[in-house]
């Protein structure tokens, strides 16, 4: 058996991983748009990370869901969580940098709390996380600059958000009707990809149809994005969440903005603005804000249902099901209705 060290050490390597390969997510879009338009990405990013996780599924001894009903529920949740995203991503950094499509993807926490109260899972909302709240939407508008003529305002920019907000919508919806209902991690999170390759399939003849130049530097960008950036970002998440708890995968999202800024300036030389950086940092503020406050507050219990095995198909799982960007966990309120904690994102990815 491992020792208390050991565990710790191999889960701050996990979070190390998992923070590079998610925070290097915008990167990877920025290189396969030189080549590829953005429908193009997509349906390669699904179709590679699904087979992947296909044949994970395979290895493991997993079997794909079965059922109308189950397939019906991943494919709503394949649509807000990976083809909707993931193309308003691509179409988004068209004209936004990598480095700040990574802070924008990280308000998905601020759309889930929203949500939440809007559709009442939110009660008691306490001064911390309303402020936070706040905070982080003041950053996003600090970041558009609605009152400069020129700047990073744009249909860019708000396709990331919108994007981001998808996901909030998305792990609403699967907390509800996917997560500990039995079904291997692995297995849904294969299923989901396959039913976003689909969803994305049928898009790209409407707008996906432009020659394509399958350079080195664009196909690596491509396979990067995929079996790196989206499949393999799924086992490990769960990985971390059933062996480190929620708490140490939340870490990532506070990871997640530093490593597409650096990145991007570094690789793609990007020049970030005093008060880019300044609406970067209010929008992480407000995140930790809420997150903070929402995790010490969450109660953590004991699916009721069966367990649902990890991608590893061994232990129980406490997680929900994410894909691209960072799963949710979601915990029983007072009155025993599934709310899932807002991820931290963001992304997968997404």
């Amino acid at each position: 058996m491992m020792n208390g060290s050991t565990r710790s050490l191999r889960g701050g390597l996990r979070v190390a991983v998992l923070a590079l390969l998610w925070g290097s997510t915008f990167l990877w879009i920025e290189l396969a748009l030189r080549g590829l338009s953005p429908l193009q990405v997509t349906f390669a990013r699904c179709a590679l990370g699904a087979l992947v996780l296909v044949v994970g599924c395979r290895v493991a001894g997993h079997r794909l869901p079965r059922g109308v009903a189950v397939w019906r529920h991943i494919t709503v949740a394949a649509f807000f969580c990976n083809a909707l995203p993931f193309a308003l991503f691509s179409l988004g950094q068209q004209s936004v940098g990598s480095g700040l499509a990574g802070v924008l993807n990280a308000t998905t926490p601020l759309w889930s709390l929203a949500l939440g109260l809007a559709l009442g899972s939110e009660r008691g909302l306490r001064p911390v996380r309303l402020t936070g709240l706040l905070l982080g939407f003041a950053g996003t508008v600090l970041i558009f600059a609605p009152w400069r003529t020129t700047g990073a305002a744009g249909w860019g920019a708000l396709a990331i958000i919108g994007a981001a907000a998808s996901y909030a919508v998305a792990f609403t919806y699967m907390g509800r009707t996917l997560v500990r209902k039995g079904t291997p991690t692995l297995s849904l999170s294969a299923a989901q990809l396959v039913a976003a390759s689909g969803l994305t399939a049928t898009a790209v003849p409407f707008g996906g149809v432009e020659s394509i130049d399958p350079g080195p530097v664009v196909v690596l960008a491509a396979v990067v994005l995929g079996v790196f950036c989206t499949a393999i970002t799924f086992h490990l998440t769960y990985r971390i969440i059933n062996d480190e708890g929620a708490t140490s995968a939340a870490v990532v999202g506070y990871l997640l903005p530093v490593v597409s800024v650096l990145l991007g300036a570094v690789v793609l030389g990007e020049e970030i603005g005093v008060r880019v950086v300044l609406g970067m940092t209010v929008v992480l503020l407000g995140v930790g804000m809420t997150r903070r406050q929402g995790t010490s507050a969450a109660v953590e219990e004991r699916p009721q249902g069966g367990p649902a095995a990890d991608g590893a198909g061994g232990s129980p799982s406490r997680s929900t099901v994410r894909s691209g960007q960072m799963a949710p966990r979601s915990t029983e309120t007072e009155k025993g209705t599934a709310v899932p904690i807002a991820p931290v994102n963001i992304s997968p990815s997404r």
